[in-house]
């Protein structure tokens, strides 16, 4: 099922449900080599220093291999224990490898209990509490298991031809109920000859394809099929499909009390293909396969969660205005459909993951406020108080909002933070005191010295409104030192970095440069007003706020005015090619997997119903002008400025023609530039394998260092 995204920051759009992300599984068993020991990958050469030289104190491309980071934490009902999934790079693969991890809360003890042959994920309490179901790749591709969590029993409970996702237990523990891909046969066009000589080797046959979107970020070209749901009995036995046609049936799944019904979020309307973030709650009967609407209004409704005692529904969504941005809101409903209102329609923020106390007077939901993430405990009267702070696990690479939640029946927090030095980590909130469980990286820790992260702000020239940012420093910097300074643009654009932990920050500040991670309006965190500056206007005054922070940075006495850089990723990288069309301030810049060419990128990007009608407000026939006007190519005859482009060679978000139209118009105009394709990378796996995230670095480094001094247009002749 393509799971649309706004580009660069992996924001479900809800044209697949908001949960669903946590769920996703690794990569193909044929494309990971398995790890004996996946939680302690190999030890890299940095880890140990040299003989000759000693340890060396600063990051390094190297460490990455060392690195761990803790996600997706899920507390037993009685808060006993906490199975959570430990992403830690393998050097050998050269990739992330997934296991499940379970902590006893009160003594913080740690065992590994899946993943020691093949990834594992998704992990999910029965009930009871003594089960574990999870996702792994043991033995194949991706199947259900359950564990007995006393006896450290477990059994492989489906043999599925596709990935099973959002798993969600029963109440009476019985059976688990789950999605997954059914395939379907595509259309048929054409075919060869039928006199083929024996033994001949002919070439493959048409692909014919008729959908939409027909291929995805992540998963390269559909295979024709609908996401669909299914059962199967906690001990063993058939699954059952229970719903059907020709759309998607998404998760994340919650059951009625009684256990009779099952209820969703989905789009079932015939033209699905051209609404992208339509979507409705529906109800399933788990006996007959009937499927009754709840909700009827235009914009997405997803993410149902059953309140404990089965009287209520509470779900996300918003009004869908054809606005760039929207604040997700929570809703709560009768289990009929009727009584629906909105907790959130007076709160400004945007609402993530939602969960019922015990009690179902209130919900746990997960939200973002001025770049950092938080848990607030919101009740059916709307008050709403902060439960728990500092929540991270939004990527290593570089400083996004995440992280993730779960939990206990008496209202113990478990979740994933860490701080702007150290990646994420399993943490626990109960009675009013926080415990970090986890020390992942420790060793790391020990032997690194990280940069210091300031937070600072600025007025914008454009109208004066606050822009926070936060400064990395290199290691050891001494007050008053001026030092070469990179601005770090984020993407989405609707997203924000904050105080987190960032491999390309550290390794950048590891070279002796400041790094400035700034949100510009558009920017998320900071209230719907601010995210819709940018609305049908980007990029555009953003473009002011970023050169306002960056000359804070110069007045604070940190940044060098004579030795600026620019660089950032998918919406970032819109943003460095629009900077340097704008302005020569900057010595060299990189565009990393940019949109150049706003025709292009609605035509052949993976949400092609999407970028036009929300960003622009138009397709680019009805409004050429408005599409060209936007477009950083347009600059492109101002450019005095050397820069390098870096797309991921299977890049479908921000499709790597992108990337070559502006390199081939920098050549063209005698600008320096170099084109630099990762191979075998999406748009959102570009820094997935740790060599290619260092090498990626490196090369950033290098450009930049490279013009340092500057660069000066030869003479004509």
């Amino acid at each position: 099922m393509h799971k649309l995204a706004y580009f660069g920051a992996s924001l479900l759009a809800f044209a697949a449900p908001l949960a669903a992300a946590q769920d996703t599984p690794p990569p193909a068993p044929s494309e990971t080599a398995p790890a004996a020991q996946p939680a302690q990958p190999a030890m890299s050469a940095s880890a140990s220093g040299s003989a000759r030289t000693g340890p060396q104190r600063r990051f390094t491309g190297e460490d990455l291999f060392d690195l761990a980071i803790a996600s997706d934490p899920q507390i037993s009902p009685d808060g006993r224990r906490i199975a959570y999934v430990r992403r830690a790079n393998d050097i050998m693969a050269d990739r992330a490898v997934n296991a499940i991890w379970q902590i006893d809360t009160a003594t913080g003890d740690e065992v590994a209990i899946a993943g020691t042959d093949g990834a594992a994920f998704a992990p999910r309490w029965s009930p009871d509490g003594k089960r574990l179901a999870y996702a792994s790749t043991e033995g194949g591709s991706a199947q259900l298991w359950v564990r007995w969590m006393d006896g450290g029993e477990r059994v492989r409970l489906t043999g599925l031809p596709t990935s099973p996702s959002s798993l969600a237990w029963s109440p009476d523990g019985k059976t688990i109920a789950y999605t997954m891909l059914v395939k379907d046969d595509g259309p048929k066009f054409g075919k060869a000859p039928a006199n083929k000589p024996e033994g001949a080797k002919w070439a493959e046959p048409l692909e014919v394809r008729d959908l939409l979107t027909y291929r995805a970020d992540g998963e390269g070209y559909i295979e024709p099929g609908y996401e669909k749901i299914f059962i199967v009995p906690a001990t063993g036995g058939s699954p059952r499909q229970l719903s059907f046609g020709p759309y998607h049936d998404g998760g994340p799944l919650s059951w009625s009390r009684d256990g009779k019904t099952l209820y969703f979020g989905a789009n079932r309307k015939p033209d699905w293909e051209n609404d992208p973030l339509e979507s409705e709650i529906y109800a399933l009967d788990v006996a007959s396969g009937g499927v009754v609407r709840l909700t009827d209004r235009n914009g997405p409704d997803a993410s149902p969660v059953a309140s404990p005692d089965g009287s209520k529904i509470a779900w996300l969504g918003f009004d869908d205005n054809l606005r760039a941005y929207e604040n997700v809101q929570i809703y709560v409903m009768n289990r009929d459909g009727m009584g629906r209102r909105s907790l959130t329609a007076n709160w400004d923020h945007s609402a993530d993951t939602i969960l019922w106390d015990s009690g179902g007077t209130a919900l746990y939901a997960q939200y973002d406020d001025h770049g950092e993430t938080r848990v607030a405990r919101i009740g059916l009267d709307g008050s709403v108080r902060d439960v728990a702070k500092g929540l991270s696990g939004g990527g290593l690479d570089r400083p996004y909002t995440g992280g993730s939640f779960s939990v206990s029946n008496a209202g113990a927090i478990a979740f994933t933070g860490g701080t702007a030095t150290r990646p994420a980590e399993v943490q626990l909130t109960s009675g009013g005191k926080t415990r970090m469980l986890t020390d992942l990286n420790r060793s790391l820790r020990e032997a690194k010295a990280f940069g210091e992260v300031r937070k600072i702000t600025a007025p914008s020239s454009h109208d004066g409104k606050e822009i926070e940012g936060w400064l990395t420093l290199p290691p050891g910097y001494v007050e008053g030192t001026r030092v070469p300074l990179i601005l770090e643009i984020h993407g989405g654009p609707f997203a924000a970095y904050g105080p987190h932990f960032a491999t390309d920050n550290q390794l950048y500040a590891a070279a002796g440069y400041a790094v400035l991670s700034a949100n510009p309006r558009g920017s998320t965190s900071y209230g719907a007003a601010f995210a819709n500056e940018i609305d049908k206007a980007y990029p555009g005054n953003d473009y002011f706020d970023l050169i306002s922070i960056v000359d804070r940075a110069i007045a604070l006495g940190i940044a060098d005015p004579d030795a600026l850089f620019v660089t950032g990723g998918s919406g970032g990288g819109v943003l460095t090619s629009w900077i340097v069309g704008k302005t020569n301030r900057f010595k060299a810049a990189v565009a990393q997997k940019p949109v150049i060419n706003w025709t292009t990128q609605a035509l052949t990007a993976d949400g092609p119903a999407f970028f036009g009608r929300y960003w622009l407000g138009a397709m680019p026939w009805e409004k050429p002008e408005l599409f060209w006007s936007r477009s950083p190519l347009s600059l492109v005859g101002q450019v005095e400025t050397p820069t390098m482009v870096i797309v991921g060679a299977e890049d479908y978000r921000t499709p790597v023609s992108e990337s070559e139209q502006y390199y081939t118009a920098l050549r063209l105009r005698g600008v320096p530039t170099a084109l630099i394709t990762v191979p075998g990378a999406g748009h959102g796996s570009i820094a997935a394998r740790p060599s290619q995230s260092a090498a990626k670095a490196s090369a950033i480094i290098a450009w930049f260092e490279k013009y340092k001094q500057g660069w000066t247009r030869p003479a004509a002749d």
